[in-house]
């Protein structure tokens, strides 16, 4: 794989997307960010170069599906438009009217199009299936690594309205669902039907870090600092803020964040 070849086939292809829109450049920042993870951890793990190039090149496609459900729908909400794991399979293996499919300008070669299409299509999912093998498996879970270490970054690099649709205040103001804290101390990822206020879909960030799988994910997010920035918000609810304490405190101790 041509990396050089990769990167200008994603920005020709965002090119057709309006920069001005916050929610592109977001997703353009993040996707870059993603794929650069998604090497260091495929490095960390002593693949060989060929595998860290399609590690990258995973990061570098995996939300190439956001960019269409923007312009469709200006919404990041699965739940409000459409699945953009599911569309980002469609943008990627969907023939245009000469029959070329668009992964082609980034990766000529065919082999590696079952994992391709496998972690794209589950890079957001609660669970991945059984079913896949150890080869695949691993990548994917790369992927979704690097991509739960940068939303965390997301949350304490762009407004909230960007990330979330709600204003601060709404964020700042919001009730956290005992059901969501619950499933917090069961160190679990939120099921997105659990999600009710503001703060749940926060908190769902922050449990993603109970499922990293991998040591160089851990140090990482370590690294990096943002899951502690996000822990130590201030909250306007007292139930709210007393929630979130507890949660910290317990997060620092088990992850030492």
């Amino acid at each position: 794989m041509d990396r050089s070849r990769a990167r200008q086939a994603f920005d020709a292809y965002v090119s057709a997307y309006d920069p001005t829109n916050p929610r592109i450049a977001l997703k353009v920042e993040h996707t870059l960010r993603v794929a650069a993870l998604c090497e260091r951890i495929a490095r960390a793990l002593a693949l060989d170069e060929c595998d860290e190039d399609l590690a990258w090149l995973l990061g570098l496609l995996h939300d190439i599906g956001r960019f269409e459900q923007v312009r469709r729908y200006d919404t990041f909400s699965d739940a409000a438009s459409v699945s953009h794991a599911a569309l980002g399979v469609e943008v990627l293996f969907g023939a245009d009217d000469d029959g070329e499919i668009l992964l082609r300008r980034f990766c000529p070669d065919e082999s590696a199009d079952g994992i391709i299409r496998t972690a794209v299509e589950t890079h957001s999912a609660y669970r991945l299936p059984d079913t896949l093998d150890e080869r695949t498996l691993a990548f994917c879970n790369i992927l979704r690594d690097a991509d739960k270490i940068d939303i965390l970054a997301v949350n304490c690099l762009c407004p909230i309205t960007d990330i979330y649709g709600v204003t601060e205040r709404d964020m700042v103001e919001s009730p956290v669902s005992p059901a969501c804290v619950d499933i917090f101390y069961q160190h679990r990822c939120l099921p997105r039907g659990v999600r009710q206020y503001p703060a749940d879909i926060m908190l769902g960030h922050i449990c993603f870090a109970w499922e990293l799988c991998f040591e160089e994910s851990l140090r990482i997010m370590r690294e990096q600092g943002f899951l502690a920035r996000m822990l130590s918000c201030t909250w306007a609810l007292p139930q709210t803020q007393q929630a979130f304490d507890a949660m910290a405190a317990h997060m620092r101790a088990e992850l030492g964040v």
